[in-house]
């Protein structure tokens, strides 16, 4: 395992952000561990819910965590406004950064996670596998 902190900045979209970190880096697995900052617009997909619900204004994110695939992003994050009340749920594309989001990453190279399905959940769910990257020690 390897970490890896992030700043992201002022308008970059989250989740295609984190994204395009783990597609750089050539890797096929990794985790948010933590993730703290702002956010002017959250996208929040609460749980049992099939649209997102949409936030506008000045947002800290409490808490992100979560999975990295080229398959796709598994996120959660909880969020507090201006008056503190907090709201949380899956992480939807259209969360923009409002000043800074600090994040670590626990990059996992001997490792590529896919979404597949599973008969038991209806969902796409994580699936590990063993890659050829990184140390094959590791698996």
């Amino acid at each position: 395992m390897q970490a890896l902190p992030v700043r992201l900045h002022p308008q970059q979209d989250l989740r295609s952000a984190l994204d395009a970190i783990l597609r750089d880096a050539g890797l096929g697995a990794a985790f948010v561990v933590q993730g703290i900052g702002s956010l002017g617009v959250a996208r929040i997909r609460l749980a049992g819910m099939s649209d997102a619900l949409e936030l506008r204004g000045d947002l800290e994110i409490l808490t992100l965590a979560g999975s990295l695939s080229p398959d796709g992003s598994h996120l959660h994050i909880s969020v507090a406004d201006a008056q503190g009340r907090v709201i949380g749920g899956h992480v939807a594309p259209g969360c923009i950064v409002r000043t800074t989001a600090e994040i670590l990453l626990a990059l996992l190279p001997g490792f590529r996670f896919a979404r597949e399905p599973d008969a038991a959940s209806g969902w796409n769910e994580l699936a590990i596998h063993a890659s050829d990257d990184g140390d094959p020690a590791a698996r």
